[in-house]
């Protein structure tokens, strides 16, 4: 069983870069040019755009960049090594360095997702539907994987803070809004559908194959290991 335990930890990440890989090619194959999945919800979402939804699509679409992603990630790490508040916290927890770690797996990613839509160059829509600002190349959408990491990276450390139903709840939630991000992508006219997508795919392949060593990492500083309770009521339990 332990034979076959690194193979299992590829194999996730692996189907995500393929189908990326797969999108990658369809895209390069018509160089460029959107397709009918792409103009559909382009041209719908352009015809539909009143005033309040712009406004509130820009809101939710800034949380795909800015300082946003950054301190999901270093939340999540931090949940998830265990930090917590009062006395001895810091220095009995993995909090701190789980948390940079966390944002080094963010930042890395951004990188990579950098070099690739460079390499690709996919243009964007016509400037003259866009509803917010944009620049660059179009794809894989980086506002859509940099939230999507960064949400990912906080359900997880959620889910190593709060096992069961809460956590669950709320990486729900985190999981929401990293969707709603990539939608407000294409529903602003800054991003084809397809973007978006390539966007969450490769947030997918980087995810799942930097949590497992990051959870080895944080060790038993989640679930099962001593928690910010535990540093808190040993010492009284001690008296």
């Amino acid at each position: 069983m332990t034979a076959r335990a690194p193979w299992r930890r590829v194999l996730l990440p692996a189907a995500f870069a393929a189908a990326f890989a797969v999108l990658a090619w369809v895209v390069l194959a018509g160089h460029g040019t959107p397709y009918a999945v792409d103009t559909g919800p382009h041209r719908w979402s352009v015809g539909h755009r009143p005033h309040a939804m712009v406004t509130v699509a820009r809101t939710v679409t800034d949380l795909g960049t800015g300082p946003f992603p950054y301190l999901a990630a270093v939340l999540g790490g931090w949940l998830a090594g265990g930090g917590g508040v009062g006395r001895g916290a810091l220095r009995t927890s993995r909090g701190v360095p789980t948390a940079l770690l966390a944002l080094v797996v963010l930042l890395a990613g951004q990188a990579v997702r950098t070099l690739l839509v460079m390499a690709l160059h996919r243009a964007r829509p016509p400037a003259a539907d866009w509803a917010t600002h944009a620049s660059g190349y179009s794809f894989p959408s980086g506002h859509t994987a940099s939230s999507a990491m960064a949400a990912g990276l906080l359900a997880w450390g959620l889910l190593r803070w709060r096992p069961g139903r809460t956590g669950r709840l709320l990486a729900a939630l985190c999981a929401l809004v990293a969707l709603a991000v990539g939608c407000t992508r294409v529903y602003l006219g800054v991003h084809w559908p397809t973007d978006v997508f390539g966007g969450w795919l490769f947030a997918g392949c980087w995810l799942t194959a930097a949590l497992p060593p990051l959870t080895t990492f944080a060790g038993r500083s989640g679930p099962g290991g001593p928690g910010p309770s535990d540093q808190i009521e040993t010492p009284r339990a001690r008296r």
